[in-house]
């Protein structure tokens, strides 16, 4: 277990219906560093990242048992506020989805939405999460027109200001730069570098080079199941199990 967990799961098992996608996983992650969870296609990934911000009990059919802290209290508990549990996840999907409106108001959604009415607090926040997204240069003169407009990659910036917007404490990446372009995703890659200083970073990931670019914390998972899980210096030079060995060697896939 990490020292420093912003993160703490507890025998954690999802099922679709009668099939098991994750199996008593137990793990902590840590806070402001950026950890990367690997493993084959299938594996659950994408499910574990999902149950970090609740999101997986939109699926219909799915159970969950367990429990996952954050800063040590259950979000699973009975009287959570599923909305705050949310707010504290910015979550990047593969793919970008910006709102069907303006640059300006993609940003300012989720501010409003809690409250933020001034126009100069508003003006300013919105400014300085496209910096963070370091988007700001390149929308400067433009926030009033249509998100739609931006590259591929400039939409998942401005996804990422978006979510910065509400002030979490985690960002959850999807595969956030399965999409893009390498310029884009050198960029993406590049501002999750600067911002672990203030938030913990997780992400999925099927590019090991990735993890082993970004990655101070690494996740592996195969078949539903935690195989390992440690500093990624370790984790790449050393990993305990045989399975490892295997999938970073590409014996496995």
């Amino acid at each position: 277990m990490n020292r420093n967990p912003h993160l703490r799961v507890r025998n954690l098992n999802v099922d679709y219906g009668r099939e098991r996608a994750l199996k008593e996983i137990n793990l902590s992650i840590p806070a402001r560093k950026i950890t990367a969870i690997i493993g084959p296609s299938g594996c659950g990934k994408s499910t574990l990242l999902k149950s970090f911000n609740r999101m997986l009990e939109l699926v219909e059919g799915v159970s969950i048992s367990g429990s996952i802290e954050v800063d040590g209290e259950d979000i699973y508990r009975p009287e959570a506020e599923v909305t705050a549990v949310r707010r504290k996840m910015g979550l990047l999907s593969q793919t970008p989805y910006v709102l069907p409106m303006s640059i300006f108001d993609n940003v300012a959604y989720g501010p409003r939405i809690h409250g933020l009415r001034d126009k100069t607090r508003l003006a300013a926040l919105v400014e300085n999460r496209l910096r963070e997204a370091q988007l700001w240069e390149e929308v400067r003169g433009k926030i009033h027109t249509p998100a739609s407009r931006l590259s591929v990659g400039q939409q998942q910036r401005l996804c990422l200001a978006r979510g910065l917007a509400v002030e979490p404490e985690i960002i959850l990446g999807d595969e956030p730069t399965s999409a893009l372009d390498p310029k884009s995703s050198a960029a993406i890659e590049e501002r999750f570098r600067e911002l672990k200083k203030d938030y913990t970073i997780v992400i999925v990931t099927h590019i090991l080079r990735q993890a082993r670019r970004l990655a101070d914390y690494v996740v592996f998972l195969y078949l539903g199941e935690l195989i390992e899980a440690g500093p990624a210096e370790e984790f790449f030079s050393a990993p305990r199990e045989e399975l490892t060995r295997s999938y970073i060697e590409g014996a496995i896939s």
